[in-house]
């Protein structure tokens, strides 16, 4: 048998799996936080409050939470390729479906039935790389994978100022665009993602044989060892206080990501006064720094084989930006917005060093539901976060109250990270 060289190999799988798992990510997130820029227009043609605009935003969450276990569940045992196709054309016809929103309850139900649909992508993509990437080199694999998040505000801002101006195009507003055409790309993703994705590193035929059989051996091996480490069953890992102990941490997380996710253009248009376009264009530079910042720190993360801090860390340096933006705004609008710069790079380097946590010690049916189970009450704060800003808005007219709601949950979320930093494994 021809010698293995493990770098060569890993080189493959990552060149074959995350650039397209990135793509199909950076369209499910556009679809996902679309409403952000829809809103810039929206809320005046229908009347909307930020009230309403704040809980139809959030409403996504309550369909992601409540089908995110079953979800996952499901993907492990009908596998990736299928499951994954399935959420993409039923997210994306859902998301064009957003066009024909008239009242506050419509806005509420598709709100619901898009995080419905696209609940279990995510976990199930996590779960998924564990079973082709192994332990020491996933943080650096997840934060590429999820620089999309940040990438798809570096795309879809622009975007979605452009389709915007698509209104009155055949009797369409501008929001109504953004909804049907952005929804498009996941219907013809979900169907290439049936063709393309290999469920197991047995079954690619894109790997040599002799690779194909090192990686299936050395992820067996990786999960037998933690079976045996941990001995988690599917009913230990939904009860175990390592996995409850992330959940409120990534539920901390979320509260802050959300927060500025749904409100970015409008804090932005709010403090500028820009026109749709540029609020779109310009809303797009926090992303993009957060994005190269979020493989550096994931990459610094694998090197040193240490994550809490890595979480701990970003996690404060959010928290100061989002103070620093809401004492700025009224002063000086463009520190400000460096300010929402630094919040962005804060909160989206937490993410790659902490989805690396869970896989170190779940696997099998227990990594699918734990990891679902951690995501669900991470987006609990999804919920939360967009809620929390939209009501202290219209109580106090501005955003300033809103985005010290958010710090304060970086804050304490930097502190359960390091409460777990002593520890070899997030035990407490």
């Amino acid at each position: 048998m021809p010698a293995i060289e493990p770098e060569r190999v890993m080189r493959k799988v990552v060149r074959r799996l995350i650039p397209f798992l990135f793509i199909c990510y950076i369209v499910n997130y556009i679809d996902r936080i679309n409403v952000g820029y829809a809103a810039l227009e929206m809320k005046a043609d229908l009347g909307f409050s930020d009230a309403v605009y704040g809980l139809g935003a959030s409403m996504f969450f309550v369909g992601y939470v409540l089908f995110e276990i079953p979800s996952n569940l499901i993907m492990e045992r009908v596998g990736a390729r299928l499951w994954i196709a399935r959420i993409m054309i039923s997210w994306g016809a859902i998301s064009s479906c957003m066009m024909f929103v008239k009242t506050p309850e419509m806005f509420y139900l598709l709100r619901f039935l898009l995080g419905a649909a696209e609940a279990g992508f995510f976990p199930g993509t996590i779960l998924y790389l564990t079973h082709w990437v192994p332990a020491k080199e996933r943080a650096r694999a997840v934060a590429l994978f999820l620089t999309s998040t940040a990438l798809s505000g570096v795309i879809g801002g622009p975007l979605s100022g452009v389709l915007m101006n698509l209104g009155g195009v055949g009797t369409l507003a501008g929001w109504q665009w953004l909804f049907v055409i952005e929804g498009i790309p996941a219907v013809i993703l979900g169907f290439v993602t049936l063709a393309y994705l290999t469920d197991r590193p047995e079954q690619a035929r894109w790997l040599a044989p002799e690779e194909r059989a090192w990686l299936g051996a050395t992820m067996r091996a990786e999960q037998e060892e933690k079976r045996l480490r941990h001995s988690h069953t599917l009913a230990t890992a939904l009860v175990d206080r390592k996995v409850w102990r992330l959940c409120l941490l990534y539920f901390s997380i979320i509260i802050s990501f959300y927060g500025v996710v749904f409100w970015l253009p409008q804090i932005v248009k709010n403090f500028s006064g820009m026109t749709n376009l540029m609020v779109g264009i310009v809303s797009a530079v926090p992303y993009l720094i957060a994005a190269i910042a979020m493989v550096l720190i994931g990459n610094h993360s694998d090197k040193t084989g240490e994550r809490r801090r890595h979480v701990a860390m970003p996690a404060l340096a959010g928290s100061i930006g989002l103070i620093l933006s809401a004492l700025l705004q009224r002063h000086s609008p463009p520190l400000a917005f460096l300010a929402l710069c630094l919040a962005a790079l804060g909160i989206w380097s937490t993410l790659g060093p902490f989805w690396s946590l869970p896989t170190e010690f779940l696997s099998g049916t227990a990594a699918a539901g734990g990891i679902a189970l951690i995501n669900s009450i991470g987006n609990v704060g999804g919920f939360v976060g967009p809620f929390v800003v939209g009501y202290v808005k219209q109580a106090t007219g501005d955003f300033t109250g809103g985005l010290f709601c958010l710090a304060a949950t970086l804050v304490a979320g930097s502190c359960l990270a390091l409460k777990l930093a002593g520890n070899r494994e997030p035990d407490g």
